[in-house]
């Protein structure tokens, strides 16, 4: 048995970049998706936007054009509704909605995994979509783009990031992440935070703002679908507690389990 007393290792520092691995993909997917199709003939990008783009006259029909069949049957119905978070317009589309999915779905990747987060991110994608097909019923102009997913992560993060354990818990006075376990992110809690109320006011004001008008934070003029970012949003908001873990406690009563200190031992899922 040896006399030299056993000398506690010392947790390391975080790593400097540390972009959870499901985060990192879907950013990968955006850039090298759009940067294959923008290397096609200008014929064939049309063709893939017409079968993977969200063109709300696909579920409505279009009064106009009641003949009108769109390729790709129920099938493309269906995978419609995830392709177009995939497909940008333009470099700037992708690079800017590539810097907001590292900005909001780090943290929300690390707080529920990679499963969840999958789930998640669909998800608001997918509401986002259908609130933008229900308030554009009959339009055949293309939704293309990861906005309305990425305003999920917004929103679901809300729900957390104000918490006395979350990134920006130390904001109003209150005790940072290690000082703290894990809260529970209920709705309940978030809509009576002044923080969370002034974070979701601004975004949907901006949305309201820079929407209908088109009008882009680079002073360039798109068409925004600001109905879907908002369906994403409400949607992140109002559902992320389904995807967050409820964790016992160390001792095995209730409540959830804190972060801890980082170490090369103890990683986050």
């Amino acid at each position: 048995m040896s006399l030299i007393p056993e000398v506690p290792a010392r947790p390391s520092n975080p790593p400097a970049f540390n972009v959870p691995p499901i985060v990192l993909a879907i950013i990968v997917a955006i850039l090298a998706v759009f940067g294959v199709v923008s290397s096609l003939p200008e014929a064939t990008q049309d063709e893939i936007i017409v079968l993977f783009a969200l063109f709300p006259g696909r579920f409505t029909g279009v009064p106009a054009q009641p003949d009108l069949v769109f390729p790709g049957g129920t099938a493309a119905d269906v995978w419609t509704l995830f392709s177009y978070t995939f497909l940008h317009g333009s470099w700037t589309h992708a690079i800017v909605n590539s810097v907001w999915l590292l900005a909001f779905g780090s943290p929300v990747a690390r707080r529920i995994g990679t499963v969840r987060f999958l789930l998640f991110y669909f998800l608001c994608g997918i509401v986002g979509a259908l609130t933008h097909v229900w308030l554009n019923a009959g339009s055949l102009i293309p939704v293309v783009g990861a906005s309305a997913a990425i305003s999920g992560m917004m929103g679901g993060a809300a729900r957390f990031v104000f918490l006395a354990d979350g990134p920006l818990g130390g904001l109003g006075g209150m005790s940072g992440p290690s000082s703290a376990p894990r809260a529970q992110a209920s709705i309940g809690r978030a809509l009576t935070d002044r923080r969370v109320l002034i974070f979701v006011g601004v975004w949907i004001g901006l949305n309201f703002l820079f929407g209908p008008t088109g009008l882009t934070v680079t002073g360039e003029q798109a068409s925004v679908a600001w109905e879907a970012h908002l369906g994403g949003f409400l949607a992140g908001l109002l559902l992320f507690g389904f995807f967050d873990p409820y964790r016992t406690s160390p001792s095995g009563g209730p409540g959830n389990v804190g972060y801890g200190e980082w170490s090369g031992r103890n990683k986050l899922p």
